[in-house]
């Protein structure tokens, strides 16, 4: 359920009737736009009389909400939600975001030639994954706590802001100089590890799952949300379909839909999407042309000598190439 608020009501006002709703058993979730204040009731709203929510004055109107998921709901929260990134750079708005990186850290020379590179070509964040979840148990499982120390010193280097994949709960404490922690595609439907993410205050990047619907990416948002953790990024990075030409088959108009569903930011994934590296630049071009926040994508000083995905990442040239492409694009589309 949401109560949108007339325009003139005091702080007062809204203070007393946020506390009366509580006081009914419910959650409150206050979000004052620049037009207007709606406050979203969170749980068992079923004991809350709508006709008597209508009649008081502050009120201008109540709407009950069907969708499953509250907090990730636009209609919880009409504007468009900028995520802060440690004071550095945001996600969301009018600032276009690439993050950029190897797929799995290397070496310290590996991490660092390509954070330099990358940021030189604009990337506002820079990736790089120290824990691999890979489908052999026998594939390179990444360098784990050493990678995530690599990947701070690459920060040191450049100043970019850093982004890099969580597999367990227990290595949160691993993760408290990471800027942005990434749920990826495998884990997107593991509620315990989200539960934890919710407790904490980080940029959670949340990518979809192989074979999940928007509706299923947006009720794991609502798992770290309702922890009370509302800095949340969606991704799309393709789904699992018969198409076999591909890694997996990339679904941009998850981009304007779950614009229209939620209010989160939505970035794109192009190098998991198509697995391959030519196919890059044309998705990356139309992650911003279909209005998407930002992308990620993988880059590598040497792609042919990668330990992971090196099929699909680029070297800094191309990924320059793609940054110059990127920039037109958006130079039309904000017209």
């Amino acid at each position: 359920m949401i109560a949108v608020i007339k325009n003139g009501t005091t702080q007062k006002q809204l203070d007393s009737f946020c506390e009366w709703l509580k006081s009914q058993g419910v959650g409150v979730h206050l979000s004052t736009g620049e037009y207007q204040t709606v406050i979203g009731l969170i749980g068992d709203t079923s004991r809350i009389d709508e006709d008597m929510l209508n009649g008081l004055e502050i009120v201008e109107s109540v709407k009950r909400i069907s969708d499953p998921f509250k907090s990730a709901n636009r209609k919880f929260h009409p504007d468009d939600s900028v995520i802060d990134i440690s004071g550095t750079t945001t996600v969301g708005g009018s600032i276009f975001g690439a993050i950029a990186g190897p797929c799995s850290i290397e070496s310290e020379e590996q991490i660092i030639t390509v954070a330099k590179a990358v940021k030189a070509s604009g990337a506002t964040m820079l990736r790089g994954g120290a824990f691999k979840p890979r489908t052999s148990p026998y594939d390179f499982q990444g360098l784990r706590a050493d990678g995530i120390e690599l990947l701070l010193e690459a920060k040191k280097e450049t100043g970019l802001p850093i982004v890099t994949e969580i597999m367990n709960a227990n290595h949160l404490p691993l993760f408290e100089d990471v800027d942005v922690i990434q749920v990826g595609a495998r884990n997107m439907q593991n509620f315990e590890l989200l539960k934890e993410l919710g407790k904490t205050r980080k940029p959670i990047l949340l990518k979809r799952g192989l074979a999940n619907t928007l509706k299923e990416l947006l009720m794991s948002a609502e798992y770290i949300m309702a922890g009370g953790n509302e800095n949340v990024i969606l991704c799309e990075r393709g789904v699992r379909t018969f198409e076999t030409y591909t890694r997996n088959t990339l679904d941009l108009s998850a981009v304007p839909m779950l614009h229209e569903l939620s209010h989160l930011p939505v970035i794109v994934d192009p190098s998991h999407a198509t697995g391959l590296s030519r196919l890059v630049k044309p998705m990356a071009l139309a992650a911003a042309a279909c209005g998407a926040d930002g992308i990620m994508i993988e880059v590598h000083n040497n792609p042919k000598a990668a330990l992971c995905d090196g099929p699909q990442s680029l070297t800094p040239e191309q990924f320059d190439d793609v940054m110059k492409a990127v920039n037109k694009v958006l130079t039309v589309v904000n017209e």
